[in-house]
C-alpha cells in the first residue's frame, strides 16, 4: 500500500482560487500514470489529506484510486484504518508526505518518502527524498522505485516498449 498526501506531494503545494471561490489544483500527468502502473502491479493506493477538495475527488476517480480520506485531522487514524481494512502490516506500507501532519504516518510505515521541499523534520525522518519536487513527477519517481524494488517495473513498462 502507498499512502499519499496531496498538497505539496501530488501538487506543488500552492493553492489557487478562482474568481468564484473555486479551488484549483494542478496534478502532474506522469504521477497519474505511475499510480495506475503501481495499482496494476498489485499495490493499493490511498490518499489521505487534511484539506477537502472536489479536485482531489475527481483526480482520484480518474486514476481509479479507491481509498480517499479528505478533511483528515488525524492522518495516523486513517492510516491505521487502511491497514486494518486491507489487512496490511505497517511495515509493508509506504507513505509520502511533505509536512508535519504527515509525520505520524511516515514514522509508522515501512517506507517513508518525501519531496525535497518538505519540512526539515519530515526530511530528517524520510527513508527517501525524491529528486523531483512535489507536483512535478515526485510521486511517479516513488512509484517506479517501489515497483523496481518489487521486480514489477520492467513488466509494467513492456506495453510501452513494443
Amino acid at each position: 500500500m502507498l499512502v499519499l498526501d496531496v498538497d505539496g506531494v501530488l501538487t506543488d503545494g500552492r493553492l489557487y482560487y478562482g474568481a468564484n471561490g473555486a479551488e484549483l489544483k494542478a496534478f502532474h500527468i506522469q504521477d497519474g500514470l505511475g499510480l495506475k502502473m503501481l495499482r496494476a502491479s498489485g499495490v493499493e493506493v490511498a490518499i489521505v489529506t487534511g484539506r477537502t477538495s472536489r479536485a482531489v475527488e475527481l483526480r482520484a476517480e480518474n486514476l481509479g484510486v479507491p481509498y480517499v480520506f479528505q478533511g483528515v485531522a488525524d492522518k495516523l487514524a486513517a492510516f491505521n484504518q487502511l491497514l486494518a481494512q486491507l489487512a496490511v502490516g505497517a511495515s509493508a506500507a509506504a507513505a509520502m508526505g511533505d509536512d508535519l501532519p504527515d509525520l505520524p504516518v511516515l514514522l509508522r510505515c515501512g517506507f517513508a518518502a518525501c519531496v525535497p521541499e518538505a519540512a526539515a523534520a519530515v526530511r530528517s525522518h524520510a527513508h527517501y527524498i525524491t529528486d523531483r519536487p512535489g507536483g512535478t513527477g515526485a510521486v511517479r519517481e516513488v512509484c517506479e522505485l517501489l515497483m523496481r524494488a518489487q521486480g514489477t517495473l520492467e513488466t509494467a513498462m513492456q506495453q510501452y516498449l513494443k
